[in-house]
This record gives structure tokens, C-alpha cells and sequence, in this order.
């Protein structure tokens, strides 16, 4: 029987052996990431906000609090190797009824009226989750649309380039909504992306399985925390 101290942190999720055999088919091996080079690395954190991790918010998830642990040893292995860590925040952006209506008109009008003043700047389910490990190094993005890389979202195309990121590893919340569509955008605009399979938290494990698995197949690598530190320690060495 498991421990509190040896719970496995996460979604119970593995690679399904079928989607392992595809990828190695197309490429040779079952990851594409069997390396990394540090210093054009980056940590990309996406909403580990109090809105999405704890009630009484409407888009709390509750395991989005158990993947804090991994997220904050990735932060660190990503230090360590040279590369950067960032955490983006969502922010609500309804100034105006015609500003991405087409989303505000999927909530019913309570509801649209929590979401947006629970992520103003100055709310508190804006805020990062204290139980993030956020250095003074670090970089902050805050977009306005689920991945920051969609138009007029964010600057950090802006903030990659800066740094010389080329290579980008996503965890965060949810899964298969900001997470997953960071990920795909940033491997459509050339990234080398992976998501990290127990430091991303989605509603269900079922909605995770669909999205990680899809990721692999098509658009990128996944990998575990132990993977991903062992790969930043060694690029470290």
C-alpha cells in the first residue's frame, strides 16, 4: 500500500504501448527529447494560479496542487542546467463585450462575471500559488488567451527570443485547455516542445490520457519529472 510519502504525484498516466511503438516507427526511438541544452531551455509554468487550484473558484482542479512538488523540481533542474523558468498567468480579458466575445458567450452570465473579476491583475485568483518556487530570476508572462503564443496574447515570442530559448518543456493546468494549447503552438512556431506527463493537471485523468497521448503522436514528446531532471542534470555536467 502507498504512503502519504510515496503517493505518485499527478495523473496516473503512462505512455500507451501502441503510441510508443508509432512514434519509434516514425523516428527511431521513443523520444525525441533524449537530450536537452540548458541555456536554450525554458520552464514554461502555464496558470498555476489560485483560480485554477483551489475552490472556490469555478475552475479549480483539484490535482492541479499535487503537481506543485514536480513543477518545483523541474524550476530548479532548469536553473541548475542554465535554461529559464516562466510562469504565465491568464488574465481575463472582457474589457469589452466584443473582446473574445465568442468565448464570454460559452458562460452563462454569472459565471462569466466570476471568471472575469476573480482574474483582474489585482485579484487574488490571479496570483500565483504560494506554494510555487519563484525565484527573483525568473520571467513572468501574462496572456489573455489560452496559449500566449496566439496573436496580440503575449510578448513572449518577444522574451524566447531574448534569452535564445529554442527548446520548451509545459506543464501547468489545465492539460488539454492552456496547457496543451501552448504546447502545440509553440511546436507550430518551430519550438522544440515537450509536455511533462505528471507536472500538467487536467479535470480527469481522462481528459489528460487523450490529451498526452495526442501530444506524442503529433506534436511533440512527453516525459516524466524523473526524465526531464535526469536530462537537465546531465546537460548540467
Amino acid at each position: 500500500m502507498m504512503t502519504a510519502l510515496t503517493k505518485k504525484l499527478g495523473h496516473n498516466f503512462t505512455l500507451p504501448p501502441e503510441y510508443v511503438a508509432r512514434a519509434v516507427l516514425r523516428q527511431g526511438r521513443a523520444h525525441s527529447w533524449d537530450s536537452i541544452d540548458g541555456p536554450t531551455t525554458a520552464l514554461v509554468v502555464v496558470d498555476m494560479q489560485n483560480y485554477f487550484m483551489a475552490p472556490p473558484y469555478m475552475g479549480a482542479c483539484a490535482v492541479a496542487q499535487e503537481i506543485v512538488p514536480n513543477i518545483n523540481r523541474l524550476a530548479a533542474a532548469t536553473r541548475r542546467a542554465g535554461g529559464r523558468v516562466i510562469f504565465v498567468q491568464n488574465l481575463a480579458p472582457w474589457a469589452s463585450e466584443q473582446n473574445w466575445a465568442t468565448q464570454k458567450e460559452r458562460f452563462l452570465p454569472d459565471s462569466a462575471r466570476h471568471r472575469w473579476e476573480s482574474m483582474q491583475a489585482d485579484a487574488h485568483g490571479f496570483e500565483l500559488w504560494a506554494g510555487l518556487d519563484v525565484q527573483p530570476g525568473d520571467l513572468r508572462v501574462v496572456k489573455r488567451r489560452y496559449s500566449p503564443f496566439t496573436r496580440d496574447s503575449s510578448d513572449i515570442e518577444i522574451l524566447l527570443a531574448d534569452h535564445g530559448i529554442r527548446n520548451i518543456i509545459v506543464t501547468g493546468v489545465a492539460t488539454n485547455a492552456c496547457c496543451e494549447t501552448t504546447a502545440r503552438d509553440a511546436m507550430m512556431l518551430n519550438y522544440r516542445t515537450v509536455m511533462v506527463s505528471d507536472a500538467c493537471a487536467a479535470m480527469t485523468d481522462a481528459e489528460h490520457a487523450a490529451s498526452m497521448g495526442n501530444f506524442y503522436l503529433y506534436f511533440g514528446d512527453v516525459q516524466s519529472t524523473d526524465e526531464l531532471t535526469a536530462l537537465l542534470d546531465k546537460a548540467n555536467t
